[in-house]
């Protein structure tokens, strides 16, 4: 279903950037609207950083999937 792309050894999350571009939202749109720092937000849209449960549903408030997403396992 949603797919991880490796950048520099960590998994870049296409699905996330491809879902908030679907929707016309920046980064620092999703980062205000989640009470993030943008920087974080651009890290954890770059797999470089995992965000908490309680981020991952403000994340997933605003751009509209399941937050369960970030914690499903990676592996074929």
């Amino acid at each position: 279903m949603f797919h991880f792309v490796t950048k520099g050894g960590n998994p870049l999350r296409k699905w996330l950037k491809d879902k908030r571009e679907s929707i016309g939202l920046t980064h620092e749109e999703v980062a205000a609207e989640s009470g993030i720092q943008r920087a974080y937000y651009t890290m954890i849209e770059n797999g470089t950083r995992n965000p908490s449960v309680e981020v991952s549903k403000k994340i997933a408030n605003v751009i509209g999937f399941s937050w369960t997403i970030f914690f499903e396992n990676k592996s074929n």
